[in-house]
């Protein structure tokens, strides 16, 4: 098919803007067919009466650009008209068709959450970075972030959302959710996932976040006690858990103080890992609220952010082990 004036003219620009490198990057890193061959299944069939439904690789691509950008989906629908980038990464030539509308990619993300498919593009996409050789599977890091709810009783119901509780981080409290997440302790990848209320202890959820070959496990302070939990007394892991910054502190200054002080550096620049996929989507992707009502829904977000932050982060590990080797 003859390309279109606009698709010609956004081709000949010379100057290519963020926006253009980073969806650049997004083509080439994801594993377009095994992301589809996993949603295909629940996806509408194109045959029978009716409109035919739109392509699934088409619905997929502006899901993703949704979760990239942080926007919601009638921003979704007003980017495609406004940004030739997000055209083009999603194959839209506006000179010959329109773009799908909001309620389109709504159904599309209804019909992910009903049958728990961003959970299995998650795992998807880990299966293709694990056969690069990129979990390496001897240790994980266990941390948790907070990710804030309206706490506004305006609304309908006249309530906050019953799924989401208050949490207290230093002297300030939180209201939402929280992210649990198990790192590849070598590539710092996500490689284990779960989404609690925010009023759950960070502790309680650590055995759940291990993958179960793991040799070392890397914690902050919070998982302080871990290994006496009843359900972590037979695991066969070596614990490696932050002292609170109040005895560290208080280490004294003597041989001794100071090999535990060098201790307490070299855990921490392992756990410096963990900050990297909560960098990418909460700063990268702008997913520092929680967009939906009720625990499952965001959740099921939460598995396609960490998902394409994992693709992020691999590129960024693979270019970085590519000029070591060069």
């Amino acid at each position: 098919m003859q390309a279109s004036f606009s698709e010609l003219e956004y081709a000949a620009k010379k100057k290519q803007t963020r926006r253009d490198i980073f969806l650049n990057q997004i083509e080439q890193i994801t594993p377009w067919a095994s992301l589809t061959q996993v949603i295909a299944p629940h996806y509408p069939n194109t045959g029978g009466r009716g409109r035919p439904p739109i392509g699934l690789e088409r619905m997929l691509r502006m899901y993703i650009a949704q979760q990239c950008f942080g926007l919601s989906d009638e921003a979704t629908e007003d980017a495609l008209y406004d940004s030739q980038a997000i055209r083009h990464f999603v194959g839209i030539d506006m000179g010959r068709e329109a773009a799908p509308d909001a309620t389109t990619l709504l159904k599309f993300r209804h019909l992910l959450e009903e049958h728990q498919l961003t959970e299995s593009i998650f795992n998807a996409i880990n299966a293709h970075l694990s056969e690069k050789g990129l979990f390496l599977r001897e240790g994980t890091i266990v941390d948790a972030t907070l990710i804030a709810a309206p706490p506004s009783t305006k609304n309908k119901e006249g309530k906050r959302d019953s799924d989401m509780h208050s949490s207290k981080k230093g002297n300030q409290w939180h209201f939402g959710m929280k992210a649990h997440i198990g790192v590849d302790a070598k590539s710092g990848l996500v490689h284990t996932l779960i989404g609690t209320a925010g009023h759950v202890s960070d502790v309680t959820q650590t055995q759940a976040l291990l993958h179960g070959d793991e040799t070392d496990v890397f914690g902050d302070a919070g998982y302080q006690g871990v290994e006496k939990r009843e359900e972590n007394l037979e695991l066969p892991v070596t614990w490696h858990v932050a002292m609170r910054p109040s005895q560290r502190r208080a280490l004294p200054k003597t041989t001794e103080g100071e090999w535990l002080a060098y201790l307490e550096h070299t855990k921490a620049s392992i756990r410096a890992k963990v900050e990297h996929p909560f960098h990418v989507v909460k700063n990268l992707f702008r997913h520092r609220k929680a967009r939906y009502k009720g625990l499952l829904k965001n959740t099921a977000q939460l598995f396609s952010l960490f998902g394409f932050a994992n693709l992020v982060l691999a590129r960024r590990w693979l270019d970085a082990h590519t000029q070591v080797a060069t």
